[in-house]
């Protein structure tokens, strides 16, 4: 297995960067196509329906078709609008969402026309928080589009959406945390390499599941979607835009679920290593083959997505704030504090501690769940007294007495 060596970023050819640039671009518009088509037909399967199936053999030319009907569409701007940041929006939404990407790690070092370079287009020493501050540029999108529409729905899903990223944001630089300490690097391709023999998925399993968490709630995607409650707020933060600048929230979205689930797989499931028992042969992880275990993890992270769409409902707005502030947060100092005393002691020269922090972590995790269950299973948290009626009658507002007339003439 050969890990690209720190010092190739930055010196490669200029060609070279270009190739690996539109490499990544194609990549992630080809699979946002699939993605929205398989999304459709795995909702559809789930609930005994067909989905797609018209436009293309079996419905396969849907997601494009759908692409170039948007791309046509008359674009309306609003009366009233702030015009600059109404068209700014949608730009700054999808711009982060692919810059993310370009530190993820999805092979080795292979040859391009004979030169030897990372299947990654660059690295740096502080690489994941590169990516936690693209991905959380990408909400001010969501907010100036919320604002700038002039209207009061919009607005309410960009306030949502704010007020999710500064709940949830903190959760996952949390959890990263975690994996820096245990990993001691920053780096994405650093990290990888210290996956070696044990993806950190074992050792740091509470950190994984407040990350999977997160990470749904980071996209805006259900059931944490209300920035988007179509039954409150009609469609939310984009309830204004339409044609081309409609499709580029829906890219940025669908491009951020890529981009946290290859995080995901870079920080917890070894990135572009070989699953186990693939891995016991030679060549598994050696040239071009770990593009297709990298690719083939992030599915499976996109495959949950799908999932809790068609099974979970939305979230209550105090649901979804007790979750983050009560749950996650504090899980993640409590468990950041473990991972940093074990840190120590192997620095230390104790190295028989792997086995005790799976156990811890099997624990905290087991803690977790049963902490998002009681928190998803809440019941009201204000209880209002129910009115005493008499057997039947109906609940009517209090009749005006001659008090009441009286003081609303002397406010009058």
């Amino acid at each position: 297995m050969t890990y690209p060596d720190p010092t190739l970023f930055g010196h490669d050819p200029w060609w070279l960067i270009v190739i690996k640039a539109v490499a990544i671009f194609a990549f992630l518009m080809l699979s946002l196509l699939v993605a929205i088509l398989m999304e459709r037909k795995i909702l559809g399967y789930m609930q005994m329906r067909p989905g797609p199936n018209r436009v293309g053999p079996w419905g396969l030319l849907q997601s494009l078709v759908d692409g170039v009907k948007l791309a046509l569409k008359e674009g309306l701007i609003p009366a009233g609008v702030d015009k600059f940041i109404y068209l700014a929006a949608p730009v700054i939404s999808v711009v982060p969402a692919f810059i993310a990407f370009s530190v993820i790690p999805m092979g080795g070092e292979v040859s391009i026309f004979g030169h030897r370079t990372a299947l990654q287009l660059t690295d740096m020493p502080v690489a994941v928080l590169f990516v936690l501050a693209a991905t959380s540029i990408g909400v001010y999108g969501i907010v100036l589009a919320g604002w700038a529409s002039g209207s009061t729905y919009p607005l309410l899903g960009g306030l949502r959406s704010s007020a999710q990223v500064i709940s949830y944001e903190i959760a996952m630089a949390l959890s990263f945390a975690a994996v820096f300490i245990y990993a001691g690097t920053m780096s994405t391709s650093g990290i990888v390499a210290a996956q070696v023999g044990l993806w950190f998925i074992f050792p740091l399993l509470p950190s994984f599941i407040i990350y999977l968490v997160s990470m749904v709630g980071e996209t805006n995607r259900a059931p944490f979607d209300l920035p988007e409650a179509e039954g409150e707020l009609v469609g939310g933060f984009h309830t204004e835009y339409s044609s081309i600048k409609f499709a580029m929230f829906m890219l940025a979205e669908y491009v951020n679920m890529f981009t946290v689930s290859a995080l995901a797989t870079t920080l917890f499931f070894g990135g572009w290593h070989a699953p186990w028992p693939i891995n016991m042969w030679d060549g598994a992880n050696t040239g071009w083959w770990p593009l297709l275990w990298f690719v083939a993890k992030v599915w499976g992270f996109m495959f949950i997505f799908f999932w809790l769409r068609g099974t979970l409902p939305r979230m209550r707005y105090d649901q979804f704030m007790a979750l983050g502030w009560k749950v996650l947060i504090p899980v993640s100092l409590v468990w950041i504090v473990i991972v940093s005393s074990v840190r120590t002691l192997r620095n230390q020269g104790v190295d028989q501690l792997t086995t005790y922090l799976i156990t811890g972590a099997v624990v905290v995790g087991l803690l977790v769940l049963f902490a998002l269950w009681r928190t998803v299973r809440a019941r009201n948290i204000r209880k209002i007294p129910e009115p005493t009626m008499e057997p039947g009658t109906f609940p009517v507002p209090p009749l005006p007495t001659k008090e009441m007339a009286s003081k609303e003439k002397t406010h009058a």
